[in-house]
């Protein structure tokens, strides 16, 4: 998967960018994982009803170098991508994915593009 400076999460209004102020413990902080190559990635569920039995998981790879990342909202098996914005039950999933990036935005790792 190719790593891009700016993201859009699938029917999203909002881009996102990498914050020049983020750093890699900020990154372990909010729940990333260190890959063996050294990217780091993040990965929660979306379904308000049930947090250990997700039926869409966000999914964030970090580059390891921090200059590139790409999100995406993923079936429970992660083979296909998803339009949250889209579903019947979407108003759930798009309030704890506005949770999970204003997280994100708080400690300057991701920041919205202004437009």
């Amino acid at each position: 998967m190719a790593y891009s400076k700016e993201t859009t999460l699938k029917g999203d209004t909002v881009t996102y960018t990498l914050s020049p102020a983020a750093k890699k413990f900020a990154l372990k902080d909010v729940g990333f994982n260190e890959t063996k190559r050294g990217n780091f990635v993040l990965e929660r569920g979306l379904d308000p009803d049930s947090p250990y039995n997700p039926k869409v998981t966000l999914k964030i790879t970090v580059d390891a170098d921090l200059t590139g990342f790409w999100m995406k909202a993923l079936t429970s098996n992660g083979l296909h991508e998803v339009n949250i914005f889209e579903l019947p039950e979407s108003k759930g999933m798009v309030e704890q994915f506005r949770y999970n990036m204003n997280a994100m935005i708080e400690r300057d790792i991701l920041m919205p593009v202004a437009e």
